[in-house]
C-alpha cells in the first residue's frame, strides 16, 4: 500500500504539529512544577514569619488581619 504525495505531506504536517504540541506540553509541565515548588517555599516562609511574629509579640496581644487593613479600604 502506497500513499500519495498529498497524503504523505498531510501526515508530515500532522507529525510536526504533534511534535510542537508535545514540546509545549513538556514546557508547561516543567513551569507548573517550578511554580508549585515556589509556592510551597513561600508558604513555608509565610508560616515561619507568622510563628516569629507571634513569638515576638508581647504577652496577650492578638493580631488580626482586619486591623492591618488601611482605614481607606
Amino acid at each position: 500500500m502506497t500513499l500519495s504525495a498529498e497524503a504523505m505531506e498531510r501526515i508530515e504536517r500532522i507529525e510536526a504539529k504533534l511534535a510542537l504540541a508535545e514540546d509545549a506540553l513538556d514546557t508547561l509541565n516543567h513551569e507548573l512544577y517550578r511554580q508549585s515548588q515556589l509556592i510551597e517555599r513561600q508558604q513555608a516562609q509565610l508560616q515561619a514569619l507568622a510563628k516569629e511574629l507571634h513569638r515576638a509579640a508581647p504577652e496577650g496581644v492578638q493580631f488580626s488581619a482586619r486591623e492591618e487593613i488601611p482605614p481607606h479600604y
